[in-house]
């Protein structure tokens, strides 16, 4: 796929503010589970299949490979009408590509890493892929991902500092603005969705090495703790505010789950072909998601893989 590279030279800084925290407990876990119908999606003849991102309309953002030597991370979409169908989406000279989120309009977003190692997030409208770096990276090699993207084309990333911690923000492209926002306690903090409402989901790392997911919503920040887990991971959400994420549990397993405010956490949710390894990505407004279980180890390649799937309630 063509299109035309452009790079943000000037960007205008805001932050986020935080008005008031929440914090989600045990008695927040839904007494009634949720049931998902899956099917699995693989890429033929490779080794990785992540599925990352879903829209209203049924097109799914994702990426195949491993990113070792002869099998580079490759991003696709592909529709639920034709889940064989992979149309390549690779950010133009780039080495690898991967794209995570998708809007009700088509457009993606995602990261691409250059020939010096570099990661680059990118958005793509058609066929005009457009790079964005936070202005104040200083990591060496420079780190920047976007994770997730809504129809007004604010997309959800983070960046690194020189120290290798992370630090969220949202980047809206009419005005080249980013907005970083900073969660108290937090050493490093990844934004990973926006919705159309202008809600942020994502997860933090606190002093104790603890993960924690996280909505935000108009200043007001949510912490989102799956009950009884070790970790909690929010990766995406949709315009009814509903989260999607995966927590690891004391045993060192993870699981799919879902949040929604009034309701609470719905979970585990794991694919019945990787109980104990399922990582929920993406979810559209009718709850349908998508992810990929499986054990995601490279080397030596085919040792072990993951597989992506898309799942119906």
């Amino acid at each position: 796929m063509k299109g035309l590279t452009l790079s943000f030279g000037l960007a205008v800084l805001a932050c986020l503010p935080m008005l008031g925290v929440a914090q989600d407990t045990p008695a927040d876990l839904a007494s009634d589970p949720i049931t998902y119908t899956f099917a699995t999606v693989n890429y033929p003849t490779d080794v990785f299949t992540q599925l990352l991102g879903i829209n209203d309309t049924g097109t799914i953002a994702g990426y195949h490979g491993s990113g070792l030597t002869g099998h580079p991370n490759r991003g696709f979409t592909l529709t639920l009408d034709s889940p064989n169908l992979f149309t390549p989406e690779n950010f133009p000279g780039a080495v690898q590509t991967q794209v995570i989120g998708i809007n009700s309009n088509g457009s993606t977003a995602g990261f691409y890493i250059d020939t010096k190692g570099a990661n680059h997030g990118f958005l793509r409208h058609d066929s005009l892929f457009v790079k964005v770096d936070f202005p104040g990276t200083t990591s060496v090699p420079k780190f920047n991902q976007l994770l997730g993207l809504n129809a007004q084309a604010q997309s959800a990333g983070f960046y690194n500092d020189a120290a290798g911690n992370s630090h969220g923000y949202i980047y809206a492209a009419l005005g080249s603005v980013f907005s970083v926002f900073t969660i108290h306690g937090a050493t490093t903090a990844t934004a990973t969705g926006v919705n159309e409402t202008g809600q942020v989901c994502g997860f933090y790392t606190d002093t104790a090495a603890i993960m924690h997911g996280f909505l935000l919503n108009l200043g007001r920040l949510t912490i989102l703790n799956f009950p009884g887990a070790a970790a909690t991971q929010a990766f995406g959400l949709n315009n009814q505010g509903q989260v999607v994420g995966s927590y690891t549990d004391l045993s060192g397993m993870v699981h799919g789950f879902l949040w929604t405010r009034g309701i609470g956490f719905q979970g585990p949710i794991d694919d019945p072909s990787g109980p104990g390894a399922t990582i929920i990505n993406g979810i559209n407004d009718g709850a349908v998601i998508v992810g990929f279980y499986g054990t995601c180890v490279s080397a030596p390649v085919g040792a072990t893989t993951c597989n992506g799937f898309v799942a119906f309630p």
